[in-house]
C-alpha cells in the first residue's frame, strides 16, 4: 500500500523549512497567522513554493521527482525516467544527477521521524551505468538513528531489480526555527 507524502498541514502555529544542504532552501514553509477571534480557529497555512532542484513543482528546470511511501515494504519510492538533458556519459545518466537522486530520496527517509534533517555525509557506489529514456525506480529507508544523526540508504533499479547504484547518507537533525528564521516570510 502507498500514499502520497503530504505536508503536516494539522500543525498550528508552527513554522518549518526543509533545506537540503546541497540546494539550500527549497521545500515549504508552514506559517500560522492570528486566531481570527470569531467563530472558527482555523488555522491558516501558508506553503512557500518549492524550487528544490529535484522534488520542487515551481522549479521550470528540475526533476519534478514524485515519491511515495510503501508502508508493507517500509520504503520511499519513486519512479521515473532520465531525459538527455542528464547527460554523463553517452546514453547515461551523469554522475551528479544519480547522486541527487540518492540524495533526495535518503532525505524523503526523516520524515518518518518528523524531523528536518540535513545532508552531513553521502557515499555512492556507481554499480552500473544509469541508462538514459528508460524507466528506473529509485528505494530507500532507515538504517539507523543515534540521537540527531539519521543513517539512511536508497538505490536506483532498473525495471529487473538490478541495483544500479547505491547511497548511503548521514543526516543531521536541526532546530529549523533556529537556522532558518530569516528566511521565513512573515
Amino acid at each position: 500500500m502507498t500514499r502520497d507524502i503530504k505536508p503536516l498541514i494539522g500543525i498550528h502555529r508552527v513554522s518549518f523549512v526543509y533545506l537540503s544542504a546541497l540546494r539550500g532552501l527549497m521545500l515549504l514553509t508552514l506559517m500560522s497567522q492570528k486566531s481570527p477571534g470569531h467563530g472558527h480557529d482555523t488555522p491558516y497555512v501558508r506553503l512557500q513554493k518549492n524550487y528544490c532542484f529535484a522534488c520542487g513543482n515551481n522549479n521550470p528546470k528540475g526533476m519534478r521527482l514524485k515519491f511515495t511511501y510503501d508502508e508493507e515494504r517500509d520504503c520511499f519510492v519513486c519512479r521515473f525516467r532520465l531525459s538527455k538533458r542528464y547527460t554523463g556519459p553517452p546514453g547515461h545518466a551523469h554522475g551528479g544527477i544519480i547522486a541527487t537522486i540518492l540524495d533526495e530520496a535518503m532525505g524523503k527517509v526523516n520524515k518518518l521521524r518528523h524531523v528536518i534533517a540535513l545532508t552531513s555525509q553521502i557515499t555512492v557506489d556507481y554499480l552500473k551505468p544509469v541508462p538514459l529514456n528508460k524507466p528506473l525506480s529509485v528505494e530507500s529507508r532507515e538504517v539507523r538513528v543515534r540521537g540527531r544523526q539519521h543513517l539512511n540508504m536508497a538505490e536506483i533499479l532498473n525495471p529487473k531489480g538490478e541495483v544500479l547504484a547505491r547511497g548511503r547518507g548521514l543526516f543531521i537533525a536541526i532546530d529549523p526555527q533556529k537556522m532558518f528564521a530569516k528566511f521565513v516570510e512573515r
